[in-house]
C-alpha cells in the first residue's frame, strides 16, 4: 500500500509540472496546436530537473507515432530543433524586428503526422537544470539514464498515449545516445519495467555514430564535392595512408598535404558546403594545421552582431540563430512558457560550458545488437552535410551486413528527385537509409517539405 502511495505522488509531482500553452510571445492569435510544456524530475531525488516541449500530432493524436526528439550537441536546447527544423513554429525573418522576434507557422512541422516531446537534454541544456551543483556533472551513459527515467515518467503522467507506436529520434550527436537509449528501453520491457513501452523504432539524422571514422570520411567526402583537387586527393590519401586524424606529426608529406587540404577546405561552411560562412566580429586567424574537430558551430560570439541584423550584409543560416537567443531570454517568454524563476540564469542554443564526459566512443555496436529486435530504423543524411559525412554513415550501414532488400534507387518529392534510398533487412528488422538532395546538418533545416514527406512515409510503412 505504502509503494503504490509513493508511487502515486511520484505521478502526481510530474502532473503538477506540465502546462498547456495557448499563446506565446511573437505569435499572432491562439496557437493552432497543442502545445504542453512542463518539468520532469529524474535522477535521485529528482535533482535533475529536464524541461520539455510536447506537441500533439495536427492529424490523429490517438492513433499517431508518439516521438521523443533528442537534439545533438551534446547539449543543444530543444527549442532549436522546434523552431529550425521540424516543429511547427519558425521565426518569421522578415517581420522580425532586432528585439522583437516574430513567430509563424511551419507547414512542414513534422507534428502535422506524429506527437513529440523535444526535451531539452542532458541536463544544463536549454531550460534544464539541477538543483545541486553536482546534478550538472554528466556523461552518456547517465544522460541515458536520466532519458529513460525522463520516459517512463512521463508516459505515466501522459497514460493515454502508452498504446502509441513510440520512436526515438534524433540528429548529429544524438547518434551516440539514441541506440544506447533504445537499447536500455528494449532491456526494460524484456524484464517488466513499468510502463511498458511500445517500441517500435528509432530514426537518426545526420547522426555520429563513430567519431574517428566520421571525421575521417570529410577528406574523401571533400574529393567528391570537388573541394580538393583530384592530385591533392590522391597525395593525401597515399602519404596518410588514409588516415586524417591520428596522424603521425614525423610524417612530413602527410603534415604538408593536409595543411593544403585546410587551405581549400577552412572558409567552408561545413554544415552545408554550398551555403555562405558566417563572418564573425572575432574571426579566427587564417591558419593551416588540419583539424578535423572544427565544425563551424555558432557561439555566444554572434549575439554581439545583434544590432547589425538589418544591415546590408551576405546572409549566413548562422544570424537566423540570434533570433533565439532573443526571444527564448525574454522575461516575458520565460512566464508564458512556465520556466521556473532563477532556475536558469541565460538560455542559450547549445551549451557549450556542461561538465561533460563523452563515456561512449561510438555507437555501432548498439546498432549491431538492436539488430535481433525487429526494429524499424531510419537514418539520413542530408547529402551536402561534411560534418558527419553521408559516406561514412552509409559505410557503417554496410558493415552490418544486412541483406539488402532494395538497391540504391531515387526517391520522389513532387516529381523531382528528393535523395537517393537503399533498404536493409534481417528477418523482422528493417533499416532505411536515405539522402536527402541538397540538405545539410540537420536535413530538415535545409529541406523542409522533402523530410516531411519521408517521415511521413515511413512512420507509414510506405517506400520513400
Amino acid at each position: 500500500m505504502l509503494l503504490c502511495i509513493v508511487s502515486f505522488l511520484a505521478v502526481a509531482n510530474v502532473v503538477e509540472s506540465q502546462w498547456a500553452i495557448n499563446s506565446l510571445p511573437g505569435f499572432s492569435g491562439n496557437l493552432p496546436f497543442k502545445l504542453e510544456t512542463g518539468y520532469v524530475g529524474v535522477g535521485e531525488l529528482d535533482d535533475v530537473q529536464l524541461f520539455y516541449y510536447f506537441i500533439e500530432s495536427e492529424r490523429s493524436p490517438e492513433d499517431d507515432a508518439l516521438v521523443l526528439w533528442l537534439t545533438g550537441g551534446p547539449g543543444c536546447s530543444a527549442f532549436s530543433a522546434l523552431v529550425f527544423e521540424l516543429g511547427p513554429l519558425s521565426f518569421d525573418y522578415e517581420n522580425s524586428e532586432t528585439n522583437s522576434p516574430k513567430l509563424k507557422l511551419n507547414p512542414y512541422s513534422w507534428t502535422k503526422v506524429a506527437n513529440i516531446i523535444f526535451v531539452d537534454e542532458p541536463v544544463g541544456a536549454g531550460f534544464s537544470y539541477a538543483k545541486t551543483s553536482e546534478g550538472y556533472n554528466i556523461s552518456d551513459t547517465l544522460a541515458v539514464a536520466e532519458l529513460y527515467d525522463f520516459l517512463r515518467k512521463w508516459l505515466k503522467a501522459h497514460p493515454r498515449f502508452l498504446k502509441n507506436p513510440l520512436y526515438i529520434m534524433g540528429d548529429s550527436y544524438s547518434g551516440i545516445i539514441t541506440p544506447i537509449l533504445v537499447q536500455e528501453i528494449s532491456d526494460g520491457n524484456e524484464v517488466g519495467r513499468e510502463p511498458p513501452l511500445n517500441l517500435m523504432g528509432y530514426a537518426l539524422g545526420n547522426p555520429l555514430t563513430d567519431r574517428h571514422d566520421d571525421l575521417n570520411a570529410r577528406i574523401p567526402f571533400a574529393h567528391l564535392k570537388c573541394l580538393i583537387s583530384d592530385q591533392l586527393y590522391e597525395s593525401t590519401k597515399m602519404n596518410c595512408k588514409g588516415e586524417y586524424i591520428n596522424v603521425d606529426p614525423s610524417n612530413a608529406p602527410c603534415v604538408d598535404d593536409l595543411k593544403a587540404v585546410t587551405k581549400c577546405t577552412e572558409k567552408i561552411y561545413i554544415p552545408q558546403i554550398l551555403e555562405p560562412i558566417c563572418q564573425l566580429l572575432s574571426p579566427k586567424p587564417e591558419g593551416s594545421k588540419w583539424d578535423p574537430e572544427a565544425l563551424n558551430e555558432d557561439s555566444t560570439g554572434l549575439l554581439q552582431s545583434i544590432s547589425h541584423l538589418h544591415e546590408p550584409r551576405r546572409w549566413c543560416r548562422e544570424y537566423n540563430y540570434l533570433y533565439s537567443y532573443i526571444w527564448a531570454n525574454d522575461k516575458t517568454v520565460q512566464k508564458a512558457l512556465h520556466i521556473r524563476e532563477g532556475s536558469v540564469s541565460e538560455w542559450v542554443r547549445c551549451n557549450e560550458s556542461l561538465v561533460y564526459t563523452y563515456d561512449v566512443s561510438g555507437s555501432l555496436n548498439y546498432h549491431r545488437n538492436l539488430i535481433k529486435k525487429g526494429y524499424q530504423v531510419l537514418i539520413y543524411s542530408g547529402d551536402h552535410d561534411m560534418t558527419f559525412p553521408y559516406i561514412a554513415t552509409h559505410g557503417w550501414i554496410e558493415s552490418l551486413n544486412l541483406t539488402i532488400s532494395s538497391d540504391w534507387r531515387p526517391w520522389f518529392v513532387d516529381g523531382q528527385v528528393a535523395g537517393y534510398t537503399m533498404k536493409y533487412k534481417r528477418k523482422k528488422y528493417y533499416l532505411t537509409f536515405a539522402t536527402v538532395k541538397g540538405g545539410g546538418h540537420t536535413a530538415p533545416q535545409f529541406k523542409p517539405s522533402e523530410c516531411l514527406a519521408m517521415i511521413d512515409r515511413w512512420l507509414s510503412y510506405y517506400p520513400l
